[in-house]
């Protein structure tokens, strides 16, 4: 059935949308090289892409430049409605785009009908948040003078996302950008180009002008030339970047040597904090949610359980029931899947050496620990218990589907492990003392907090880390802020 599935999943790639060249000023550039795009579940090849280099990047960059001018002069409103108009060509081709999704990415159809969704969303956010880009008028010291701020946009922003989320991570920083004035070159991930396309060609549709939205496809070999240029050409203002820390480290550097702004949503270790005064099988609920949404594959996704001693095995009991009993591993075209692949064979092998590090030193295997007997890059949803802080599940991002469980005693041993660490992205924890629910969502060193909630993205809400885990927001009326300058005009002679 698996191997059926995947022939189903390339036969229902939506020809209307499927594009295969780079988009610059708003046409299809076909390259020499093309890189392969594959199923994850399968390994089968989907399509090939063209392999966009330097001079392609050079010339997406000099045409965001160009459009730029006129873009950034349109009344609020014409943005606005451009906006929209992306936003409802995408609702209406929502099957098509999900479709695209499971492909390349593995994530369930069902899953990846509600990344859609959820993508679709920020353009419809961000062209109604376009109109609302406030200045101030502020009181002078003297007499003849008047104070004015203005808000513009930065220019030109470099969007670089990753394969996880390859259609959401596009949109929730493009609808900024577009919605300030700028305009954008994406960088989509090597695994998940064809997502970034059928935007660009709904782009087109939607009458956003050539040269606003252009997208450089390029393989794992081109990436670094290509992200080098994307981040020190000075005709480019800003750079939105997600994706690990260790890769926006070098981003960082390359933008420092002509200062340009620069937003990083990094890589997380969220901590999944259960109280003793939790109710249980809510809390149960929400670790299932936050754990093994997209096979564990999101950077808010619960990296460490912290349990408290009185409902800790009462806790991992009901965990490995839920398991075993709601998740299905599958090809994402099938409907009853609930756990895709994982997106290649290197990131089931850092799943394998985390538990196996993990067992090594004394912890116990409850449920899972093994690849899928569906073999490729499918693994087993799994449940450690016995794990201690000095295991490498609980020091390193795993980025599959691995729950390890620490048990801890007090609320300030709890607080404490949570927060040693050096990133800071989600953090999560259930109880129904509302004394400890203040003290503890002060308390944790992360962006954003779930309280009695294992899913906590939303439009409205501004998404960012601390620490290691980046600078800046997205989303929520915070966002459009990143892609804005603060001018202030003093208005003299009076």
């Amino acid at each position: 059935p698996g191997l059926a599935a995947a022939r189903r999943g390339r036969s229902v790639l939506p020809a209307a949308l499927v594009r295969r060249g780079g988009l610059v000023d708003g046409r299809w550039v076909e390259t020499p090289a093309a890189f392969p795009v594959l199923d994850p579940a399968s390994g089968q090849e989907l399509a090939r892409v063209s392999d966009c280099g330097a001079a392609e990047a050079r010339s997406a960059v000099q045409a965001a430049h160009e459009a730029c001018a006129a873009w950034s002069r349109l009344p609020a409103k014409e943005k606005s409605v451009r906006l929209r108009r992306w936003y409802e060509l995408m609702i209406e081709n929502k099957e098509e785009l999900a479709r695209i999704i499971t492909a390349e990415n593995g994530k369930p159809l069902k899953e990846a009908q509600g990344e859609i969704l959820y993508s679709a969303s920020f353009l419809e956010w961000f062209a109604e948040e376009a109109r609302r880009v406030y200045g101030d008028v502020i009181p002078a010291a003297t007499k003849d003078r008047r104070i004015l701020v203005l808000k513009q946009p930065v220019g030109v922003a470099a969007i670089i996302t990753p394969w996880n989320f390859p259609s959401a991570m596009i949109t929730r920083k493009v609808g900024a950008a577009l919605a300030a004035g700028c305009t954008v070159v994406v960088k989509p991930a090597e695994d998940t180009p064809l997502s970034a396309l059928a935007l660009g060609e709904l782009a087109n549709q939607a009458g956003i002008p050539a040269g606003v939205y252009n997208v450089i496809p390029c393989s794992r070999q081109q990436a670094p030339a290509v992200g080098e240029i994307l981040c020190t050409d000075p005709l480019v203002a800003k750079i939105s970047f997600t994706g690990s820390t260790a890769t926006g480290k070098i981003l960082l550097k390359h933008a420092a040597g002509t200062v340009k702004r620069v937003s990083m949503e990094l890589g997380g270790h969220a901590p999944f904090i259960v109280f003793d005064s939790a109710n249980v099988d809510r809390a149960v609920a929400g670790a299932l949610a936050s754990k093994y949404r997209n096979s564990g594959q999101t950077c808010v996704c619960t990296n460490r359980f912290l349990v408290q001693k009185g409902i800790h095995d009462k806790f991992v009991e009901k965990f490995a029931k839920a398991i075993e009993s709601e998740l299905h591993v599958g090809n994402g075209f099938d409907a009853k899947t609930t756990q895709g692949p994982l997106i290649n064979e290197k990131a089931v092998e850092k799943v394998e050496r985390h538990i196996s590090d993990a067992v090594s030193q004394g912890a116990s295997i409850v449920t899972g620990g093994k690849r899928h007997r569906l073999g490729k890059n499918f693994f087993e949803p799994t449940l450690l218990s016995n794990v201690t802080a000095k295991m490498l599940c609980t020091q390193e991002e795993t980025f599959g589907p691995l729950a390890p469980v620490i048990k801890f005693e007090t609320e300030a041993e709890a607080v404490a492990i949570a927060n040693a660490t050096n990133v800071g992205l989600a953090g999560y924890f259930y109880s129904q003392d509302p004394a400890q629910i203040w003290r503890v969502a002060e308390q944790l060193e992360v962006g954003m907090v779930g309280v009695n909630e294992g899913i906590i993205s939303s439009v409205e809400s501004p998404f960012g880390g601390v620490k290691e885990s980046g600078l800046g927001r997205e989303g929520s009326k915070y966002g459009i802020d990143e892609y804005l300058e603060i001018k202030y005009v003093c208005f003299g002679g009076l």
